[in-house]
């Protein structure tokens, strides 16, 4: 049993290898994009329309939570749930979003 568990384990780190590399090579593409319309096109392309609309709510639920607006206020105002909210506001816990 215990083999099978050193198997699972060593595929996980592998599987989490693969995805960090893949991030990093998205991260990439994103940064060769050097003006607005070609972010756009990008995004508009690989991005489905609900994606489109979730993504830019992030950007404005971590936005308000920065500016001091309760939860569920932005929760609220935004029509996300408290959970997606709850999300955002974690993450800024973590020291994230700091350039935003």
């Amino acid at each position: 049993m215990k083999l099978s568990m050193l198997g699972s384990n060593r595929d996980k780190a592998i599987q989490n290898e693969v995805q960090n590399k893949e991030l990093d090579e998205f991260v990439i593409t994103l940064l060769k994009m050097d003006s607005k319309d070609k972010m756009r096109d990008f995004l508009e392309g690989i991005l489905t329309p609900k994606e489109l609309i979730e993504l830019p709510n992030r950007l404005a639920i971590v936005r308000m939570l920065k500016r001091g607006i309760s939860q569920h206020d932005v929760a609220g105002k935004l029509r996300v749930g408290v959970a997606t909210v709850g999300r955002g506001s974690r993450e800024l816990q973590k020291g994230r979003f700091q350039y935003v």
